[in-house]
């Protein structure tokens, strides 16, 4: 049975999530305060942050928006994204993220990405002191390929915690989710709450017309969505969308919670007016020739297996 996020109240976790990136940098206070409340009003239930967005501002302007809304809803936050995930710099960065958000308990902490260098048996020693401490309530990994989640389920188990959730990257031009990932965590009942929907802002199509946004301003960004190949998917998504008078960043959100597995994406954007398309996508239930027609504007990733005369 796949795990399902609840609030401290027993809210269940929202069909789609809302990524706090932008609040404190490219979102200021009240952007980001008008952004917050749309969520609320759409009925957005689970908030995602981490140590490291906009040096904490991203933190404390969400911890300050919360009130007495704070039992109604599943805040997430990572750490170790700089410093690895040894104890001393889990134990600093919680302690850092629920004093700038003013909660006692993180309904979610992440290892923001995979370290190498550190026993994952000190992290989840460490996690166990924070989930018995009452400073947590449940783990979840960003950035971790498929045997990495699988290998940090068998050491968490043994200090009687489980995996809850998982962040990988996933997108109509980002599909390598599918071949391993997304299998194995519906297989381990693991929730997926995948980040970058959009493409950065490609699948949006403001591209095309010359707008500006991640692309134009991040070369990591820009280099990470440089093929042809997935500039041509976001033409034809913009195409399909204009003859389905829809915006293309609902369909491109849409697309991601239609997969068979059903993950949660997370959503954000940098003004109220940016959002609004991607928060059509919560009531939007996308028919089956529609998830088929935008599925073929991208190449389908090939199988774990090479076997691929048996693949159904």
């Amino acid at each position: 049975m796949k795990n399902t996020l609840t609030s401290p109240n027993g809210t269940p976790a929202s069909r789609l999530a809302f990524g706090t990136m932008q609040f404190g940098g490219r979102a200021d206070a009240n952007a980001s305060r008008a952004m917050f409340d749309a969520c609320i009003d759409a009925g957005i239930t689970h908030f995602d942050t981490a140590h490291v967005y906009t040096d904490g501002a991203s933190e404390t302007l969400l911890g300050g928006f919360l009130s007495t809304r704070r039992d109604d809803l599943i805040i997430a936050t990572k750490a170790a994204y700089d410093g690895g995930s040894g104890r001393a710099n889990l134990l600093g960065s919680a302690e850092t993220s629920r004093s700038r958000m003013q909660l006692d308990t993180l309904d979610v902490l992440y290892l923001h990405r995979f370290d190498p260098d550190t026993d994952m048996h000190e992290s989840f020693q460490t996690f166990a002191e924070l989930k018995t401490a009452g400073h947590i309530r449940h783990i979840g990994l960003s950035n971790f390929a498929a045997w990495q989640v699988v290998k940090a389920a068998g050491i968490a188990a043994k200090f009687d915690l489980d995996i809850a959730v998982i962040q990988p990257m996933y997108n109509l031009v980002k599909r390598q989710a599918e071949v391993e990932i997304l299998p194995m965590a519906d297989d381990l009942g693991i929730l997926v709450a995948p980040y970058s929907p959009l493409g950065g802002g490609l699948l949006t199509g403001k591209y095309a017309k010359g707008e500006a946004g991640r692309l134009t301003e991040d070369d990591r960004y820009a280099a990470r969505y440089a093929p042809d190949v997935m500039h041509g998917a976001a033409a034809g998504l913009a195409a399909l969308a204009g003859e389905m008078g829809m915006d293309p960043a609902t369909l491109a959100v849409a697309w991601v919670t239609a997969h068979p597995t059903g993950p949660s994406p997370i959503i954000s954007a940098r003004s109220t007016a940016q959002l609004a398309p991607s928060l059509e996508a919560m009531t939007y239930d996308m028919p089956a020739d529609v998830y088929a027609k935008i599925s073929a504007l991208s190449p389908t990733p090939p199988p774990a297996t090479d076997r691929i005369e048996e693949q159904t």
